[in-house]
């Protein structure tokens, strides 16, 4: 092993992490742990507990009194705020620890933390966004219909006991997206991290409880989805399930949360194409941020990567190019090292799933331009694979239909604008998009008939405020802005009469 992140861990304080159960942190039940194997090295990192379905159960009944008898739904507005910005303050002043947790956890790149779409920064401003929400979301006051002399007026109240299950790959962002309008609207949470990016979490818990949230309002949970995720999602005094990860588990989580009407956010995924027209106003640089958002940082481990590009004939070559300069440059290494720019695959099944799809892509067709194995030598120890580019692909291949989840980049060919259309929504998902060209008619119009819920216009930018979530199988509902605030309301319709008349 040519490096190590053991001084970090050491440098970072890093303890044994533990549940969280109305205040108080705890074991497990009987004693269970997870240990934590570093992704680029194959150290342990590290050991957290692992929640028994009676330790579940505590969490969210803690959550339910909470809810049902606490101050925290009960507060007036202004002391919301003052948690959750005193919250956004704590993220702040925490940020390099924070970020160092996270390199421990998944091994992204401190040098990625830093990008304000994947940082701290960016999770406390979520929390500030939604607390200015808190004392502007109200109901309404309607005209009767019938005549009559009565008053028909709405109220928006807390939808009740969350769980929020993450994944591993972008831990800042979504722990806000899913806890800030949680938290603001005044419901109680059970949030249960990945096991793969669990330490990172534990200390943001631990600086919620810092900035004032009453005994029992957040809760945490940490093990292994099929165990402590499946004991929270059918736990029956949930009233929310929101999750975010792959497909495949959301279709279960949707399936939990029939027996109790559960309400249910998901967010599940992508095949995300850019649409690269011969006017592109610099066709090099919408290679480069395709094959950016495939292999720097998380090495193509999100969600909303463009993973297809839909490139025109007649700049093919010059995107690859561009593509191909960009794959030769991404460098690789100790996350804690500034210069180190991409991220190890999260775990060996992770890794074993992207050589199976590379290998599926060369056996149907595809033309493979650059990459396309695990690298050794220096990294023969970590789950890093090379930036891999596909071309000559058809939109019928495995590579480009499934999501990948590592740094492939799939490149389909068209001929002119409704072909590009019709190959962009010729996909099961439909979370995000780009659109590269310089004809501001021909952006709007391709932007109203592509179906996905994200689209960048010669660029991708995630911001606080704005809704984030897909069309099609990519999940249902959203996060970000005033419609995420609301997913955590229910709305309640009071009529009263103003004379002694019957209504």
């Amino acid at each position: 092993m040519v490096f190590t992140v053991q001084p970090h861990r050491e440098a970072l304080g890093l303890k044994d992490g533990q549940l969280l159960v109305d205040g108080k942190f705890r074991g497990s039940g009987d004693g269970a742990t997870w240990t934590h194997h570093h992704p680029a090295t194959a150290e342990v990192v590290g050991q957290f507990a692992i929640a028994t379905d009676e330790d579940v159960d505590d969490a969210v009944r803690s959550a339910r009194r909470a809810f049902d008898e606490g101050p925290w739904p009960r507060y007036g507005a202004g002391k919301r705020v003052q948690v959750l910005r005193k919250y956004g303050d704590l993220l702040r002043e925490h940020a390099d620890e924070l970020r160092g947790l996270q390199a421990l956890d998944n091994g992204v790149p401190l040098s990625f933390g830093q990008i304000y779409g994947t940082s701290v920064a960016i999770a406390a401003d979520i929390f500030d966004h939604h607390a200015g929400w808190i004392d502007k979301v109200g109901g309404e006051t309607l005209p009767p219909y019938q005549g009559g002399d009565h008053l028909a007026m709405t109220f928006r109240e807390p939808v009740g006991v969350v769980a929020a299950v993450l994944p591993w790959n972008a831990p800042f962002v979504l722990f806000a997206q899913k806890l800030a309008p949680a938290l603001a609207a005044g419901c109680t949470v059970v949030v249960k991290p990945s096991e793969y990016a669990s330490f990172c979490v534990i200390r943001m818990v631990e600086l919620l409880i810092e900035a004032g949230l009453p005994d029992g309002v957040v809760n945490l949970v940490t093990g292994p989805g099929a165990s402590t995720g499946s004991a929270l999602i059918n736990h029956p005094l949930v009233d929310k399930i929101s999750f975010t990860g792959s497909r495949g588990v959301g279709k279960l989580v949707v399936e939990a949360s029939a027996g109790t009407s559960k309400r249910v956010s998901l967010e599940l995924g992508g095949k995300s194409p850019a649409l690269v027209f011969a006017d592109a106003p610099n066709v090099g640089l919408a290679a480069m941020t395709c094959m950016g958002m495939v292999t720097m940082g998380l090495s193509g481990q999100a969600c909303v990567a463009h993973t297809r590009a839909l490139v025109h004939r007649d700049v093919l070559d010059e995107f690859l190019a561009s593509a191909e300069m960009l794959a030769g440059v991404v460098t690789f290494g100790n996350p804690f090292d500034p210069a180190v720019m991409a991220s190890p695959l999260i775990n060996q099944r992770q890794l074993d799933r992207v050589l199976g799809y590379i290998d599926k892509g060369q056996e149907e067709g595809a033309r493979l331009v650059t990459g396309g194995k695990r690298l050794d030598g220096d990294f023969a120890e970590g789950n890093f694979v090379a930036p891999t580019i596909f071309a000559d692909v058809r939109n019928d291949m495995t590579v480009a239909r499934e999501e990948i989840f590592g740094p492939v980049l799939a490149v389909v060919p068209f001929d002119d604008e409704d072909e590009a259309v019709r190959i962009a929504n010729d996909t099961e998902y439909g979370l995000g998009a780009g659109i590269y060209t310089t004809d501001t008619r021909r952006a709007f119009r391709v932007a109203k008939r592509v179906r996905a819920g994200m689209i960048g216009i010669n660029g991708f930018q995630l911001e606080p405020h704005v809704p984030f979530g897909g069309f099609k199988q990519s999940g249902l509902g959203r996060e970000g802005g005033r419609s995420a605030y609301e997913a955590y309301t229910e709305l309640k319709t009071v009529m009263m009469p103003l004379t002694d008349e019957l209504m």
